[in-house]
């Protein structure tokens, strides 16, 4: 078969595939226009998740009718005023985007210039349809309707109006985030979705953009190298999600999605997450033009470093260190029921010696506070500790795996005696794991109980976690969690699966939210059953900082060993750990 040379409209389809893969690609362009252009206020309105309509209003500096003609032409732009495209400082620098939408749907652009007339010209699927003067304020304001319409291969292969405009808010999000000196207003079918002012702080547009709590739940990070800036705010360890899509990244105000930006993320939290969490954080890199390579990826949405060792560092150092200097509030947030647990513990009415081991202890009667127990300063004295026999002989770990509860520590380990050792369990990750067992065996029975809220709870989330929980709302249902839509960006939670007693409902519905958008939409939860549980099961376990009575203890040994997999939690991590008698001698000596 001989060569030959393509004609123009395949070309344009050919790039259009490049370039334009769904609704949001193309959205990202226009925008990427737009800000560009040198708008202040950019206005985007969708129908059917970008599916029929994509509209995009600026206030920026216009085209005349000269450039509007060029700007359909392939390889045509305004950004690279010379041939040295190393240091190319725009977002877009192609010329590639309008040609490439104006191919594959109906496309109406219209424009004007401070100074001159408006112009429009329409253009349907690569052929020019009508063009004349226009009545519009200074700016541009370009409509793209009917995308792949006429290319049935490419439209058949779009996901549903909600997975688009899910698709369509993310893309704004990052962009709208990357400039905190432009308005952005998202309108969805007529409503609107989205909407940040110009003039904000870098701080109040993340948070804004992201969830209102990271206000309060993040440290700021600011930090300069050999000519590289690296600013942005980062969540604390404690304020973390499921997922990692709560990550944005910026290079040079570009939004980019870098497997070495990720990386470093990843290893700054290292030690301070699970494995299963990711951090919320948004990273604002700035550098030399030519210390980066933006002209790696057709959709510009990844870079390649000159010196990516270095940038790996700062990151990873930037982030540790602005974590450290916020001391305990990178370890533990204010929790009402953590910080109930730091009370005097009231004296029970009965002694000590009449409460046998294994039985729950008593009403305590109420305690006030004397004077001097209200001392605060450092010459409180230390509290006094007190021994009592024991009523009954206390119970012997020779028939018992796990051994006999002895005590606990630091209100997250039980420490117990067994005939061959010490055993030290992490009653989270054990309770954890029992949990998700339960969960297992009850859907495999009849069913997960569900326990109706005295009040039922209003979780607030965006609208395509909305979108995604309502999807799933009989799914749900089958784990006794009873879901509905409360408006376009919240839940109402009626009821929650019965075991898992009083629990973070916000934080519960939030991860499994999460949850969802990693799923493949045409798997039904019980498919996804050990994911899904094991986020209940989590914010159904006893929690690290509970004080747990000897009975509760020891109830919770004697389940483990009955249990199969309660050797480690749904996160992989032990539940429990032996000293053996040999291992004890050694520590002191002895052996």
């Amino acid at each position: 078969m001989s060569i030959r040379r393509l004609p123009e409209h395949l070309v344009n389809r050919i790039a259009a595939g490049e370039v334009v893969e769904r609704p949001a690609s193309a959205l990202k362009e226009l925008v990427e226009n737009a800000i560009d252009a040198g708008a202040r206020r950019i206005t985007i309105r969708l129908a059917a998740g970008g599916l029929d309509r994509i509209e995009v209003l600026d206030d920026g500096c216009g085209m005349t009718r000269a450039d509007m003609a060029l700007a359909l032409e392939r390889h045509a732009t305004s950004k690279l005023p010379d041939d040295a495209i190393e240091n190319v400082a725009t977002l877009g620098f192609r010329g590639e985007a309008l040609p490439s939408i104006a191919s594959v749907a109906q496309v109406t652009i219209e424009s004007r210039t401070r100074e001159g007339d408006g112009w429009q010209r329409i253009i349907d699927n690569g052929a020019l349809v009508s063009e004349g003067p226009a009545a519009i304020p200074p700016g541009t304001r370009i409509r793209v309707e009917q995308l792949f319409g006429k290319v049935p291969a490419r439209r058949k292969f779009l996901r549903s109006a909600r997975s688009e405009y899910a698709a369509c808010l993310d893309v704004i999000r990052r962009l709208a985030m990357a400039r905190p000196d432009i308005a952005v207003t998202l309108e969805h079918d007529g409503r609107r979705a989205l909407g940040v002012q110009d003039g904000e702080s870098r701080e109040d547009r993340v948070a804004a953009l992201t969830d209102r709590a990271l206000a309060d739940n993040h440290v700021v990070i600011a930090l300069e190298r050999e000519g590289v800036a690296l600013a942005g705010v980062a969540g604390l360890p404690t304020y973390h999600r499921g997922v990692a899509d709560h990550q944005f990244l910026f290079v040079n105000g570009r939004p980019v999605r870098d497997r070495l930006l990720v990386g470093a993320v990843r290893g700054a939290y290292a030690d301070l997450l699970a494995r299963d969490r990711h951090p919320v954080v948004a990273l604002f890199l700035d550098l030399p033009p030519g210390e980066v390579d933006v002209n790696v990826h057709p959709a510009k949405t990844e870079v390649r470093f000159r010196e990516p060792a270095m940038i790996r560092g700062m990151i990873v150092s930037g982030i540790k260190r602005a974590l450290d200097e916020a001391g305990f509030r990178s370890v533990q947030r204010a929790d009402p029921a953590a910080l109930s647990v730091w009370q005097q513990e009231p004296l029970s009415p009965t002694p000590i010696s009449a409460m046998p081991i294994f039985e729950a202890a008593s009403t305590p009667a109420p305690y006030a506070p004397s004077l001097h127990d209200r001392r605060t300063s450092f010459l409180t004295p230390p509290p006094m500790a007190r021994a009592e026999p024991a009523a009954q002989a206390p119970p012997q770990g020779q028939s018992f795996p796990l051994g006999v509860a002895r005590g606990q520590v630091a209100k997250t380990y039980i420490v117990a005696e067994a005939e061959d050792g010490l055993v030290i369990v992490d009653q989270h990750a054990a309770h954890e794991r029992l949990v998700l067992e339960r969960m297992r065996r009850a859907l495999d029975g009849a069913g997960v109980a569900s326990q109706a809220l005295l009040l039922p709870e209003v979780v607030e989330l965006d609208e395509p976690a909305c979108d995604r929980l309502e999807g799933r709302i009989a799914e749900l249902a089958e784990f006794g969690l009873d879901l509905e839509r409360f408006g376009p960006s919240a839940m109402l939670v009626r009821s929650t699966p019965a075991m898992l007693g009083a629990g973070d409902v916000h934080g519960l519905v939030t991860d499994l939210a999460d949850e969802l958008a990693a799923y493949d939409s045409t798997l039904s939860l019980k498919e996804r059953l050990d994911h899904v549980a094991a986020t209940m099961a989590c914010h159904g376990s006893v929690r690290a900082g509970r004080v747990l009575s000897v009975a509760e203890m020891n109830a919770l040994l004697r389940e483990m060993e009955v249990t199969p997999r309660s050797g480690q939690c749904n996160h992989g991590r032990p539940t429990w750990v032996k000293l053996g008698h040999g291992d004890i001698e050694k520590l002191f000596g002895r052996k």
